[in-house]
């Protein structure tokens, strides 16, 4: 398949009409999948995630900016579950990520899931992996939102970093939204304006009521515009980084991460399968709404008929 040599030799464009193969859920998806999956786990990934206005995007610009100084080919995804045409609005003023727009070891792109099967916690890990695929070093993954799917996206990554900005609003509300648990790193970002102090100490009680864990996330402060904090971050990601090789956790989580992708695969195919044959059994369905049957038996009749179906 050409399009998988193209992504295999990092090809701008393949890796481009790939990701679009992602997001539009292509019949092609599972032959380009096969082709490109035996070249992947190599990459660094990296999460991250926050409220709108946070500045996740001059905050992955600088990460961007500190991994070209260090010789590191990127690729920054920008997850968006939303809109298929936020391309240019969601990158056209990203004025520290066009810095590196001319940069052939950066490539930068925006991602609606619009098509995907499973939406984008099945889509951004594909995502991913094509560019993984592509020879890059790190891959940072944005996300748009801080609701439950973009929270899944951002953990599916070996480090996941919550960003917040002074004065960060309903803690109830952060919590429920399970930041808490996937942080690997916090980042209090805008830290020259008021009320950064209190956000990292209402942060770090946070951590410590918390359960213990073998890992700790740091809670850092950062003025991602003025390029301030950046490389405290930037050891902080590598020391995460260094603990999950050193204690075995990154492998695992690799596999566990990929187990829950194939599950979740299963059941959204299944769930197709399960609507086919509601649409097309009238005498179930009656049977149902008849009360000759319960729904429990219902359930049972079709998962009996599934895997019979051609």
């Amino acid at each position: 398949m050409d399009l998988v040599d193209g992504v295999l030799s990092g090809d701008p464009r393949a890796v481009a009409r790939a990701i679009s193969m992602v997001e539009d859920g292509d019949a092609g998806l599972e032959e380009l999948s096969a082709g490109v999956f035996p070249h992947t786990g190599r990459a660094s990934t990296i999460g991250l995630t926050g409220s709108p206005g946070v500045g996740k995007s001059t905050l992955a610009g600088e990460l961007v900016r500190v991994a070209r100084e260090r010789g590191m080919s990127v690729a920054v995804l920008a997850i968006d579950p939303t809109s298929p045409f936020t391309g240019g609005a969601l990158l056209g003023d990203r004025l520290r990520m066009q810095a590196h727009a001319t940069d052939p070891d950066v490539f930068i792109r925006s991602m609606a899931t619009r098509g995907h099967l499973g939406g984008m916690a099945l889509a951004a890990p594909e995502a991913v992996r094509i560019l993984d695929a592509s020879g890059r070093d790190l891959v940072i993954v944005e996300t748009v939102g801080v609701g439950q799917a973009e929270v899944e996206v951002a953990a599916a990554t070996d480090t996941t970093l919550v960003v917040v900005a002074p004065g960060w609003g309903d803690h109830v509300q952060v919590a429920k939204a399970g930041i808490l648990e996937i942080a690997d790193v916090f980042v209090v970002n805008k830290a020259d304006r008021e009320g950064a102090e209190t956000s990292v100490r209402d942060l770090q009680q946070m951590i410590r009521m918390g359960s213990e864990q073998a890992w700790t996330p740091p809670v850092l402060t950062t003025s991602a515009v003025e390029g301030e904090g950046i490389a405290e971050l930037w050891e902080a990601v590598e020391a995460h980084r260094q603990h999950l090789e050193a204690t075995g956790a990154l492998e695992r989580g690799r596999r566990s991460r990929l187990l829950r992708e194939v599950e979740s695969l299963t059941a959204e195919r299944l769930r197709g399968t399960i609507r086919e044959l509601l649409d097309s059994d009238v005498s179930l369905v009656d049977d149902l709404a008849e009360r000759r049957i319960d729904p429990y038996r219902a359930a049972a009749i079709l998962m009996e008929r599934a895997p019979r179906r051609p």
